[in-house]
């Protein structure tokens, strides 16, 4: 089995959103998302390129939020809090589409309860997990370990001790973990799986 990476991700990012609308299907194992507080600003002077990427991917129609960038701060303590309570990936999915297919700023926090309740999150719990001391302080925990472990920008994926950034970071992420589960494979197996990689790489 491939080993286990993770998916960082900011709300405020439309790369991370082109990505996040993939990461279940291009990777050949488990990923864990991991809210963070590292949108770039230089995201916001490419949208004819993210505009056209999101068609290629066959995505809606990119609409881009009022204003934007827009503060992220309330939706990544609520994704924070979401991950506390094992939905983190329905949220950041429903909160993505609303910023970024619905055209709506999570700056809102009415659209971050749309996106809440998406999810089957009461928007009262929702609203009380986001303003609690330690979810503001496991975000920032979160946030640090990701510098601290060498990502810079969102997306981000991290595969052992690899990080693969940018919206073309699924496809090196994945190609990462087919390596590494070569090698930790039994030295009986190792054969058979780089015949297999070799056959869906001509394929």
């Amino acid at each position: 089995m491939p080993p286990p990476a993770a998916f960082y991700f900011d709300l405020a990012s439309p790369l991370a959103y082109l990505a996040a609308e993939r990461v279940l299907h291009a990777l050949g194992g488990p990923a864990e998302w991991r809210p963070v507080r590292l949108a770039s600003e230089r995201q916001s002077v490419a949208r004819e390129e993210i505009e056209r990427r999101a068609q290629e991917l066959g995505l809606q129609p990119l609409r881009w939020p009022e204003p934007f960038p827009f503060d992220s701060s309330l939706a990544m303590r609520v994704a924070t809090y979401a991950a506390s309570i094992g939905r983190v990936v329905p949220f950041a999915q429903a909160a993505f589409r609303q910023a970024f297919a619905g055209g709506h700023s999570l700056e809102d926090p009415d659209f971050v309860l749309i996106a809440a309740a998406a999810c089957e999150m009461h928007p009262t719990a929702v609203l009380r997990g986001a303003e609690m001391r330690s979810t503001a302080e496991r975000l920032e925990a979160t946030t640090a370990a990701a510098v601290t472990a060498g990502v810079s920008d969102v997306p981000a994926m991290l595969v052992g001790t690899h990080v693969f950034e940018g919206e073309d970071a699924l496809e090196r992420a994945a190609e990462r973990m087919r390596i590494e589960a070569i090698d930790l494979a039994p030295s009986d197996a190792r054969y058979e799986l780089r015949v297999q990689q070799m056959g869906s790489s001509s394929a």
